[in-house]
């Protein structure tokens, strides 16, 4: 039986986790557990949306199970197949596989058995088309994204962040065994959100991707040019917020979406702005304005749902 830790590292390739709690530490960072509390915000929402109130708890928390291994199994997976990626950028130096404090050959059977226990448990516990959900964001971020998009093509984002999107109809699925334009509408949100993402960050860490050899957009196009981009899919973005609103939700959710859309759409214009007139602008403040934007867009989801 292969050990779960490699072979001492050599000298320079960084260190081996010593005793079972670096040992599981090591394995959970593969999981990348910060991203997962990201995709789940969107999960129990939804779910309280599909539902027309509270859902059962047990099956949040199946859902909430099956999600986060599907997430990690994808996750994990992704770190196998970047790790030489992930050596060379100093914003993944830290990742476990590039650290040789975990056996690739281990990683790649952590992260298979943690998306066959995805599946299996969402099949068992929910249903088959939120298991097959769960499946399709797994084999999609992992084929698709991972291993034909990020390295040929600065689009990859903008299609390979489908498979973040996945958590939402998987937790519409969960609640009523099927996929309604309220739960696509949803999806698109995420769709058109990752790019206003994902993009500052890359613009942060230019640097890294170019030496990495990742097209990510900042690194092939003008800081202008991915300025422009972001206020685009921006405007994407809150419109099919606010497109939700007639189709599934009330006037507390429709008058939130459009107050934090026009918050958001100002960052994003101010980014560009700052960018066209030369000067130095912080894009992370829009990536860390991205993040709560969400998080307070999908509480609205639910709470709205709960009034009415």
């Amino acid at each position: 039986m292969t050990s779960l830790i490699d072979a001492p590292a050599a000298s320079g390739q960084g260190t081996r986790p010593r005793g079972p709690i670096a040992t599981a530490q090591a394995y959970l960072a593969l999981t990348k557990p910060r991203i997962i509390e990201l995709l789940l915000v969107s999960t129990v929402p939804t779910m309280v949306l599909a539902a027309g109130g509270l859902p059962s708890l047990w099956l949040v928390l199946a859902t909430l199970v099956g999600g986060s291994l599907a997430a990690g199994s994808a996750n994990a997976l992704n770190c196998y197949l970047d790790r030489d990626i992930d050596e060379v950028m100093s914003r993944t130096s830290r990742r476990p596989l590039a650290r040789h404090t975990v056996a690739p050959r281990n990683a790649l059977i952590f992260g298979v058995s943690l998306g066959v226990l995805a599946v299996g448990f969402l099949w068992a516990t929910t249903n088959a088309l939120a298991a097959l959900l769960a499946l399709a964001a797994i084999l999609f971020y992992v084929l698709v994204y991972t291993l034909v998009l990020k390295r040929r093509t600065p689009q990859n984002i903008v299609w390979g962040g489908a498979a973040g999107c996945m958590p939402v109809l998987i937790g519409w699925a969960a609640v009523t065994n099927s996929v309604s334009w309220a739960a696509v509408v949803l999806f698109a949100v995420i769709f058109f959100w990752t790019p206003p993402h994902y993009w500052p960050l890359a613009m942060k860490f230019r640097d890294d991707y170019a030496k990495a050899g990742v097209p990510m957009l900042p690194v092939v196009a003008s800081q202008l040019t991915v300025a422009r981009q972001i206020v685009a899919y921006s405007w994407a973005m809150v419109a099919s917020s606010v497109l939700l609103w007639p189709v599934a939700t009330g006037w507390i959710y429709g008058v939130g979406a459009i107050v934090l859309g026009a918050v958001f759409l100002v960052a994003a214009h101010r980014l560009e702005r700052g960018v066209a007139l030369g000067r130095r602008v912080k894009p992370m403040t829009l990536f860390r304005l991205s993040i709560q934007y969400l998080t307070i867009l999908f509480v609205l989801v639910a709470v709205d749902a709960l009034v009415f």
